[in-house]
């Protein structure tokens, strides 16, 4: 199973004497070229900024909800097997990788060559898609593997999309995908999703993958 994350806007500062480490970073062989590239036209000074590890620094809504601090040990090196945050300024990025605090907006055509040919390269039975619209068009997973997380809620009988609020719910699951037996396949994903959200899974369609709708009732 891949996880596929945004990062946040909310970011933690980081205290620390680590500074940013390029060649430590994942993906450091395909990406570092890159990373440098977008840092050089951000803020330079980054180079030379303390870090944390990215788990550690996003801090909105999503990354509130999946708690990393309180998974058990076990389910945490799944994660950093498991989880892929996609990032305006670094790419891609591993839980445990050490970035620092920053502001930046994604620009899909800096990273959509190289993050296809580390992404398309991957091996996996399942790609679990949690990230908003921005980071999606980076790089797109076979639909025959790949289901779009989306959110609604319903109320007096009627969906409507949640928006913001929707990183929580995508934050809750990839928790709970953290914790449980890794799914192989779309409705193995959607069983585990039912046992929280009322849900609602949609087969793949021409170049739109399968999609796995939770739905909060507000009644």
């Amino acid at each position: 199973m891949l996880i596929l994350l945004p990062p946040s806007e909310g970011k933690n500062e980081p205290a620390t004497k680590t500074r940013l480490s390029l060649d430590s970073l994942s993906f450091a062989s395909e990406l570092t070229s890159l990373r440098r590239e977008a840092i050089t036209q951000i803020d330079r000074a980054l180079l030379r900024a303390p870090t944390a590890p990215a788990i550690e620094v996003y801090s909105g809504v999503l990354y509130q909800a999946l708690d990393w601090h309180t998974l058990s040990r076990s389910a945490q090196i799944r994660g950093e097997k498991e989880l892929l945050i996609i990032s305006a300024i670094f790419g891609a990025l591993r839980p445990s990788d050490s970035i620092p605090y920053y502001k930046a907006k994604m620009k899909a055509a800096h990273w959509k060559s190289a993050l296809s040919q580390i992404l398309d390269e991957s091996e996996t039975d399942l790609i679990v898609d949690c990230r908003s619209s921005t980071y999606a068009t980076v790089w797109s997973g076979d639909p025959a593997i790949t289901v779009a997380i989306r959110v609604f809620q319903l109320k007096a009988g009627k969906l409507s999309v949640i928006t913001h609020m929707s990183k929580k719910y995508r934050g809750e699951l990839t928790r709970l995908l953290l914790q449980k037996k890794a799914p192989k396949d779309p409705q193995q994903l959607a069983a585990i999703a039912s046992e929280r959200y009322q849900t609602r899974l949609t087969k793949p369609a021409g170049s739109q993958p399968w999609q796995l709708d939770l739905i909060i009732p507000l009644d």
